[in-house]
């Protein structure tokens, strides 16, 4: 069996690789994460409650609607913030929302953009706006860890696993963090169809990919599987070829790689025409702009 092995990355077992996000590609928990953890903890730790529609409206903008889904939370709160600035009337609200430029002056400076991270930088720089960040970002977990359970595969999720298995080398790619992710895998007995899950303490997902398979794979032998723009753009950065699950129509997503898309990439017939009409369609469908700014 394939496995992870330190710098070495990934060692083989397969001649072709398949990596894969989780949060609203395998599992519908996008939205209830977004909308019902995410979302609620940001007005609550950053004082919104002023604001609150609106920024609840922004959130699930930047997080389920627009071509930033799938970022970093970390990413994903500086964007918010700084449409939110854009948004909200300034002589009436002009000291609610904080000044993100610490955020971002410690994302440029992190190789590895993660809690973890963030508390060992607090560690050494203290700061009141991070450690709000931080908190937050805990906030987060505590209450996916409450509200997010037993929220089962989109249908023919397994069965495509199971038909990847003894054919490629699996990995699971995602930006959520792994403690998480191996609850949420492990709970739905799938981890036995990976060789490796990787969170956000891995990197960006580019990073994770370049990491398991490093020139291991001869080329149109590596697909990623994903539902937002960020897993396109990693595929892409390892010369992979790339399928969409698209948000809103998941079970027919799934339906279509199991039943046409994965048989044409193990037989070789998937590369060229084929996937460039399923990347076109799904690169239509989130907007970088919100609506209210159009």
């Amino acid at each position: 069996m394939a496995r992870f092995s330190g710098e070495r990355g990934l060692i083989p077992a397969h001649e072709f690789f398949v990596g894969i996000d989780s949060d609203g590609c395998v599992f519908n928990t996008m939205e209830v994460k977004q909308k019902q953890c995410f979302a609620p903890c940001f007005i609550k730790h950053f004082n919104l409650h002023q604001i609150a529609s609106i920024a609840r409206e922004t959130w699930e903008f930047v997080n389920l609607y627009a071509s930033s889904r799938g970022c970093s939370r970390f990413e994903a709160l500086s964007r918010t913030i700084a449409l939110l600035k854009r948004r909200i009337d300034r002589s009436l609200y002009s000291d609610l929302l904080p000044d993100i430029e610490p955020l971002r002056q410690w994302m440029g400076k992190q190789k590895i953009v993660s809690a973890a991270s963030l508390k060992a930088c607090l560690d050494m720089y203290p700061d009141i706006f991070l450690q709000r960040v931080y908190s937050w970002s805990l906030a987060v977990d505590a209450c996916i860890s409450r509200t997010v359970r037993f929220v089962p595969p989109f249908a023919l999720a397994i069965e495509s696993l199971e038909f990847m298995r003894g054919r490629a080398d699996v990995v699971v790619v995602s930006q959520t963090p792994h403690e998480a992710l191996v609850r949420e895998w492990d709970t739905h007995g799938l981890t036995g169809y990976v060789q490796s899950i990787a969170g956000q303490e891995g990197g960006t997902k580019s990073e994770q990919l370049y990491k398991a398979v490093r020139d291991r794979y001869p080329e149109g032998h590596m697909l990623m599987i994903g539902d937002a723009p960020g897993d396109l753009e990693a595929a892409k950065s390892i010369g992979a070829l790339f399928f969409p699950i698209i948000p809103g129509k998941e079970t027919q997503s799934w339906e279509l790689l199991y039943h046409e898309a994965l048989g044409r990439f193990f037989s070789g017939c998937y590369a060229g025409t084929y996937e460039q009409e399923l990347v076109q369609a799904f690169s239509t469908l989130l907007p970088d702009n919100p609506p209210w700014e159009v």
